[in-house]
């Protein structure tokens, strides 16, 4: 059932303005960003304290997920200044911690694992006090690529299983147990860089399925958890099939944090990269 009139709790407002300062730092820089791309709700209060989450690998994704407003179309080729103009950016915002992440490249050998590694080394270089959070493909579960990642040395590294297995064809090209895998693998990798992973809700799943993902990925050393609100960006989407109650996602969140999860944030408008900052 797509439900079409949200309710009272999720009415935020979206204000073009607070964006001018940011969108025109970004357009200088010619970077992208994931709140733009996704259509993120809260891209007015990110955009409006200088807070934003940096998309490398240009804009286009090669998989096909049906609830994502990221382009489909065939990639560009690679950037190799990218990580420059991203290190700029970063340093020029004064931030305290950044989110990087990309768009899935199965068109890359690497599937962009080395790109992701230079830009943390960049931004190591100009702003060495600053957090690095990675928030990864799946790199169709090559190890060598994961290596390059955890070898990168990010604070925390991030990957979302974004829904229960059941509802996997909703991403295309990509398999619960491999994202498990890609977090398992990291920790074993570097145990010491927390692993953090996000999941959205009201796509058709129920609690015992949220609770029972919640359980297998405390199994792969994950740590850190977002639990969100799925909105469709457009009809032509996966529909929204329930508007999750605020008091379900709290209720989230303490079985979360009883199951051994050190830092949770769980809310309708919770997204994998907000208030990223204050997991660690």
């Amino acid at each position: 059932m797509n439900i079409q009139r949200k309710p009272e709790w999720l009415r935020k407002k979206v204000n073009p303005g607070d964006q001018t300062a940011m969108r025109h730092l970004l357009g200088e820089l010619r970077l992208n960003t994931v709140c733009q791309q996704a259509m993120c709700p809260n891209i007015s209060e990110c955009f409006s304290c200088g807070q934003a989450t940096f998309l490398i690998l240009g804009k286009n994704c090669t998989r096909q997920c049906s609830f994502c407003n990221v382009d489909k179309t065939v990639p560009f080729p690679v950037d190799g200044d990218e990580p420059a103009r991203i290190s700029e950016a970063v340093s020029r915002l004064k931030l305290s911690h950044v989110v990087i992440t990309s768009p899935t490249r199965d068109d890359l050998p690497d599937g962009g694992a080395y790109l992701f590694s230079i830009t943390v080394a960049a931004i190591r270089q100009s702003s060495p006090t600053t957090r690095i959070e990675l928030l990864i493909p799946d790199f169709l579960g090559r190890q060598q690529s994961l290596e390059s990642i955890a070898a990168s040395r990010p604070d925390i590294i991030a990957h979302n299983v974004e829904t229960v297995p059941r509802l996997y064809h909703v991403r295309s090209g990509a398999d619960y147990q491999r994202s498990l895998d890609v977090l398992q693998l990291c920790h074993e990798l570097a145990p010491d860089i927390r692993a953090k992973s996000g999941v959205m809700l009201g796509m058709g799943e129920s609690q015992d399925e949220v609770v029972q993902v919640m359980r297998d990925l405390r199994k792969t050393g994950c740590s850190y958890l977002s639990i969100g609100q799925y909105l469709a960006p457009s009809r032509n989407h996966y529909p929204v099939h329930e508007y999750v109650h605020p008091e379900l996602f709290e209720r989230l969140r303490d079985t979360a944090r009883e199951l051994g999860f050190t830092h949770v944030e769980s809310g309708p408008y919770v997204r994998s990269s907000y208030h990223a900052g204050q997991y660690l």
